[in-house]
């Protein structure tokens, strides 16, 4: 749902300020004398933002300028930039299921994406937070080549939370 912009009989401003669709101000006048140039021209009155004093309106196209919007709108929600994903590591994991984790891991830094790798302690694993300590220092080491640290590892809770973020 986009932004709702007043336009041409709607605007209830005794006084505005007018921009044209070169973006040249025209200066302060009265809405009616400003929607009476809007329709000699064959075009709309968009009130651009109310919170100025007097408010700024525009003579344009309505439904160019709204498509416009709309299209600057999605290509800024396209860029996006980087994704988080979570890698989920135990304190008490064999070398080689923690290997299966580093590569995943790496799999996403090569696609440009940030890894937050995360230390569950269940139960009484807790008491031993170094096996944990351990286990994230390895992951960490092993993605040394592909990524850097982002957040230096911290508990909190039952959860120790690092994030690394790939190499430039």
């Amino acid at each position: 749902m986009g932004k709702y912009y007043r336009t041409n009989q709607n605007i209830r401003y005794p006084e505005v300020r007018v921009i044209d669709e070169d973006n040249k101000q025209l200066g302060i006048m009265s809405t009616k004398e400003a929607l009476e140039r809007a329709v000699a021209l064959g075009l709309d009155l968009v009130e651009i933002t109310e919170k100025a004093t007097p408010p700024i309106v525009k003579i344009i196209e309505f439904q160019k300028f709204k498509y416009q919007e709309d299209k600057r709108d999605k290509a800024g929600s396209n860029k996006g930039g980087q994704e988080t994903k979570e890698i989920r590591l135990k304190p008490f994991m064999q070398e080689n299921d923690l290997g299966v984790k580093i590569r995943q891991a790496e799999k996403f830094l090569k696609a440009g994406d940030r890894v937050k790798l995360v230390v569950k302690f269940q139960g009484r694993q807790i008491t031993k937070k170094e096996f944990g300590e351990k286990v994230m220092n390895q992951a960490i080491t092993g993605l040394a080549e592909v990524s850097t640290v982002a957040e230096a590892p911290k508990f909190l809770g039952k959860l120790l939370i690092a994030q690394v973020k790939p190499k430039k």
